[in-house]
Parts: C-alpha cells; sequence; structure tokens
C-alpha cells in the first residue's frame, strides 16, 4: 500500500537560512504538502521574506502567537517590537492575522489535529513537561478548534522542544522549532506517513528531522539589517538558551 507523506514546521521566526534548509531537506524526499503549525516572524531578521516562503510553499499556514499580535504592536512598544512589525508590510501583517487557528485531517484511521500552541489559544503555552490536565486539554474541542471528531493524535508547535508522548490510545507531540530551536541548536520538522483519509487503520509514523543550517550567515543576515536584540537572537542560535525578554 502505497503511503502518503506530510512535513510539518513551526517557528521559523524570520530565520530565512534554515527554513531554506528545512525546504531543500523536504524537496530532497519528495515530500510536496507542507503544513505550518505558525510563528513565521520575530525574533529574527528576515519575518517578511520567511512570510512570503511559507505563503508560497504551504498548502495550510496556521496562525501562530507572534503571526496574531503582531498587528496590534503600539509605538509604545519596545524598540525591537516596532522593529519587527515594521519589517513586514501592511499586507503581511493582515494575512498573518487572519489564518486558521487550527486544522484537522485524517490518516490510516487516525484523527489529527494540529495547531500552534494548545486547543484554547495560539497564546495559551502547553510545555513539555505539563499535567495530566493539560494533555487532557489538547484533545478537546474548544471554541477555537470548533466542533468534529475528537483527535487521536495533536501535534503543535510554539514551545520550541521535540517531543512525542502517548497514552490511554492518543499521541500528542511537538514538532520543535525551525527557526530557533531551543532543546538543541538545530532546526527540526516532522514528516507524518500514512494512508491520507483513511478511515481504517494503516501503517502510520511521525519522524522527527533535524536539519543543519548556516548560522554564521543567519547571525550575519540579523547584523547587516541592524536587527534590535541581535546579540540575544545569536545567543539562542548558537547554544539554544533561551535569553530574550519577548516570547517564544
Amino acid at each position: 500500500m502505497p503511503l502518503d507523506r506530510i512535513a510539518l514546521i513551526s517557528d521559523v521566526h524570520g530565520n530565512l537560512t534554515a527554513l531554506e534548509a528545512v525546504l531543500d531537506d523536504i524537496a530532497g524526499r519528495g515530500i510536496g504538502r507542507i503544513i505550518n503549525l505558525g510563528d513565521n516572524i520575530g525574533k529574527g531578521p528576515r519575518g517578511g521574506a520567511a512570510t512570503e516562503r511559507v505563503r508560497d510553499v504551504c498548502e495550510v499556514n496556521i496562525r501562530g502567537n507572534w503571526d496574531d499580535f503582531i498587528g496590534s504592536v503600539g509605538d509604545d512598544q519596545p524598540e525591537e517590537m516596532r522593529w519587527w512589525r515594521d519589517e513586514l508590510s501592511s499586507e503581511q501583517r493582515r494575512w498573518l492575522g487572519g489564518l486558521a487557528l487550527s486544522h484537522d485531517l485524517v490518516m490510516s484511521g487516525r484523527q489529527i489535529r494540529l495547531f500552534h500552541a494548545s486547543a484554547e489559544s495560539p497564546h495559551v503555552r502547553v510545555r513539555l513537561r505539563h499535567t495530566d490536565e493539560e494533555f487532557d486539554g489538547m484533545f478537546r474541542a474548544t471554541a477555537m478548534t470548533g466542533d468534529g471528531p475528537e483527535p487521536t493524535v495533536v501535534g503543535y508547535g510554539d514551545i520550541h522542544d521535540t517531543y512525542l508522548e502517548s497514552r490511554d490510545g492518543r499521541t500528542l507531540f511537538n514538532a520543535g522549532s525551525v527557526g530557533n530551536p531551543l532543546d538543541e541548536p538545530t532546526p527540526s520538522y516532522v514528516i507524518l506517513e500514512g494512508v491520507l483519509d483513511a478511515a481504517e487503520r494503516a501503517p502510520f509514523e511521525v519522524r522527527f528531522l533535524r536539519v543543519p543550517y548556516d548560522i554564521d550567515a543567519e547571525v550575519a543576515a540579523a547584523q547587516a539589517v541592524g536587527m534590535p536584540q541581535r546579540d540575544v537572537w545569536e545567543v539562542e542560535l548558537r547554544t539554544a538558551v533561551y535569553r530574550g525578554r519577548q516570547g517564544a
């Protein structure tokens, strides 16, 4: 039985160098379908260019917390927030703010739900070390996800840490981050492999991949455009240690 493959990317955060490396790896594996779990902008220097790339190559783009709030950043906000806002065009800010908040699909008899941070909101964070209640909440229907079949597999981004946890017949996983990984300083993405739209059980896999890229080139890009907080950005890229004041 031929299996379908979908690549899941998340949290590019304006790191165009990492994004291109990941997209090259996806293309090299012959995968033509990509779903983006959000946070295309902020923290890194090329949010506008990253936004245009994901608009071009991803069949589904989901709204992240940065995508959601960037359009409401006022002139009284810190310099770096205003810089990341103004690095985008007004049309790009509108597009980001209008993206869907969740996406459902069926693969190999599994009902899969994808969103950025949680079933409640792109601004409600569920960390790697979470409670049983938080785990259960990721599978509930909410005002954000809408009604529909209860998922048995949930994938998300936001926390920049990859993991997979299965219990009681349900699987929760995090795709990590393309542009700002905080578990190790190497971009990550996920491949879902199975039979799309199949109601019957069939082989199914959640596969994590790491793709090295030229960190020096990304640091140079931030320096070239004079991005605020570029020293903080460099530390995070090189060490995967969170040092910034802004949200993940």
